[in-house]
């Protein structure tokens, strides 16, 4: 599985036209799931997620996860992370889940992650989505588990 996490202050998901999903403060996520990912890779990213310092301490320094900083977290179901895009000038999805498989994860991570901490929310799984953020930083990390 794969997270590229974005420390923002502000985001926001629309669907339609209709916003479906906003934060303040907090992480914005994008989540990719691959292929042969487990419910085991699920419960390591959500807690790498929840754990990983990406907030100022009083020296400014990143040693702060996004519970010790108050913050929310906004999950985005994204399948073109896991894309392979080492040739060519069109990418290549094999390394992707499948859609049913790819969704049937990202939902347990929601659950899994909302069962950690209590301010999260989601986008949603195989909408177009459009997607806001006023990246904080920026500050943005790629978090892979195998």
């Amino acid at each position: 599985m794969i997270a590229l996490l974005q420390r923002v202050t502000e985001a926001a998901v629309e669907v339609n036209g209709q916003t479906i999903a906003a934060i303040g403060p907090g992480l914005l996520v994008l989540v990719a799931v691959e292929k042969d990912d487990s419910e085991a890779q699920v419960y390591r990213l959500a807690s790498r997620l929840i754990n990983y310092r990406v907030f100022p301490d009083e020296n400014d320094r990143m040693n702060l996860d996004v519970q010790q900083a108050s913050g929310e977290v906004l999950l985005v179901p994204q399948f073109t992370l896991a894309a392979d895009t080492g040739r060519g000038n069109r990418a290549s999805f094999t390394p992707a889940a499948s859609p049913a498989e790819g969704q049937r994860l990202y939902e347990e991570f929601v659950r899994v992650v909302s069962g950690i901490f209590p301010r999260v929310c989601s986008g949603k799984f195989g909408a177009n989505m459009q997607v806001s953020l006023v990246n904080d930083g920026p500050v943005t990390f790629w978090l892979q588990v195998r």
